[in-house]
């Protein structure tokens, strides 16, 4: 008797495992709404440049997504034309709203206050994240990212 009552949950959580398994693919999961990020070569004309003193990163590096309970966090690197800048952000574009279900953000970076040399690639890196709530994903097909050389988009599986 005593060996049923340990068997039954087994068997339970055995079969749990195997269903929630199988839906490693599914649209249904939150974690698979967003694949591996694109990159895209752009020209930026001048009038579409933020007014924000900084600038914007050279190249938009990588992108990803981390899902959260309540949201999703954007984790972004970027790459400026020398080491020294700082105060990296994502600043959202039509006041964060979707523009034809696409989220768009530009990397603005602060230029460092003395010459500096170039350096390696991944001296260079700046890092950003942004944390975006469930109801702001709603309506949401794609997120891209911003620099002046290129930019990066997740799109929604």
């Amino acid at each position: 008797m005593k060996n049923r009552a340990v068997f039954k949950p087994f068997i339970v959580l055995t079969i749990s495992a195997a269903l929630l398994a199988g839906c490693g693919s599914s649209k249904l999961n939150p974690f698979n709404w967003f694949g591996g990020s694109e990159s895209e070569k752009i020209d930026v004309p001048e009038y579409e440049i933020s007014r924000d003193a900084r600038q914007m990163v050279d190249q938009v590096l990588s992108f990803k997504i981390d899902r959260t309970p309540g949201g999703a966090i954007l984790r972004v690197v970027g790459l400026p034309p020398t080491q020294g800048y700082w105060n990296g952000e994502l600043v959202a574009k039509n006041e964060g709203k979707p523009e034809k279900g696409v989220l768009t953000f530009e990397f603005h970076i602060e230029e460092p206050a003395t010459f500096e040399r170039a350096g390696t690639p991944i001296s260079r890196e700046v890092i950003v994240a942004y944390y975006i709530t469930n109801n702001s994903l709603v309506g949401v097909r794609s997120i891209r990212i911003l620099g002046t050389k290129n930019a990066r988009s997740v799109r929604r599986r």
